[in-house]
């Protein structure tokens, strides 16, 4: 049995059917959010039980797991309570590594790329987290649990363990997080309602309007790293424990998303045509100091452990996001259908 933290949510869920792809229907569920209220994102799934998630504890007294990936915890980039998310995103995901690490269990925990802050240090996964400065709680509360394992962690740690630096992750089932969702899953709703596009224009010399750039990856290669990640466990050869970098490894524009949406959308084909439907709108001035202008993954390393490379770049991933996805669920209601989710 393998257990998935945050499992009706965006990358819980599309775990869950990366899994179910590959034939493992064994599966524990948790979430704060039961599956009665979302449940689109689980009804084409199998699995043998969801629990709430002060609900594990008892539960793991009775099952031990093959396996734990956390996906659980408090995505928002604009939550400012501190204390919720030290205990959503730092104290349970403690306790989780020292459960793991007393019964001998693999662990994966999601980190995130905003731990990086502005760049200035780079993004180097192989660089210690205490150089790291990040522009906002949510960072700074996935910053601290990296550098905990760093500093105290790994000396009682789980068998294997990865802790892995989503960065800009977008694709289906990520149409219950409002704010949060990606621009791909915003531009779509935007150019169907008017065929025009809101960016963000830039208040740097450095970037002109759109360009600012960004590392998109595609949830088909997260969960398909996942799952390889945990096929190598469980043979001679695991990864090296450690903290990874999953993006795709290469930095694009805003402008580049937008064409790559139109086009999916066949709504315009070359770049002038995208640009003269684009409307560059300020920042928002809070938001100017904890905003990025530019993020890219290395992902050397995790090339270097024998993982596969990504497969889905930006205009295919789009192009597979709207067509197959989003275009089905504008056209039918999703619970008359469930082609648009995983």
């Amino acid at each position: 049995m393998f257990l998935i933290t945050g499992a009706t949510g965006f990358i819980g869920s599309a775990l869950v059917w990366e899994f179910n792809n590959r034939g493992h229907n064994d599966l524990l569920l948790v979430d704060s959010v039961p599956p009665s209220v979302r449940d689109l994102t689980l009804r084409p799934r199998r699995y043998d039980r969801f629990v709430g998630k002060d609900e594990l504890w008892s539960t793991l007294t009775r099952v031990r797991p093959r396996a734990v990936l956390h996906m659980g915890a408090c995505s928002s980039t604009t939550e400012l309570n501190v204390a919720f998310l030290t205990e959503n995103n730092f104290e349970y995901t403690r306790r989780l590594w020292r459960w793991c690490a007393d019964h001998r269990v693999p662990f994966i925990y999601a980190s995130s790329g905003a731990v990086y802050g502005d760049g200035a240090q780079g993004f180097d996964d192989a660089s210690p987290s205490k150089i790291f400065r990040p522009l906002n709680p949510y960072g700074e509360s996935k910053a601290a649990f990296d550098r905990w394992v760093e500093a105290e962690g790994h000396r009682h740690a789980p068998p294997h363990w990865y802790g892995l630096r989503f960065f800009n992750v977008f694709g289906p089932n990520e149409y219950l997080k409002g704010d949060m969702a990606s621009v791909v899953f915003k531009a779509f709703h935007q150019i169907r309602a008017t065929g025009r596009l809101k960016l963000f224009k830039s208040h740097r010399e450095d970037y002109r309007d759109g360009e600012q750039l960004r590392d998109f990856v595609y949830v088909k290669d997260i969960t398909r790293w996942c799952a390889e990640l945990i096929d190598r466990c469980e043979s001679r050869t695991p990864v090296a424990n450690g903290i990874y970098n999953m993006g795709f490894g290469r930095a694009r524009s805003w402008n580049d998303l937008a064409g790559a949406t139109f086009s999916a959308m066949g709504v315009a084909k070359n770049r002038d045509e995208v640009i003269s439907r684009i409307d560059y709108i300020d920042i928002p001035v809070d938001m100017r100091p904890r905003y990025q202008y530019f993020t890219e993954a290395r992902i050397d390393r995790l090339l270097a452990q024998g993982l596969s490379a990504p497969r889905w770049a930006l205009e295919d991933a789009v192009k597979d996001y709207v067509t197959q996805h989003l275009l089905r669920l504008d056209s039918q209601r999703p619970d008359k259908g469930e082609a648009a989710w995983l």
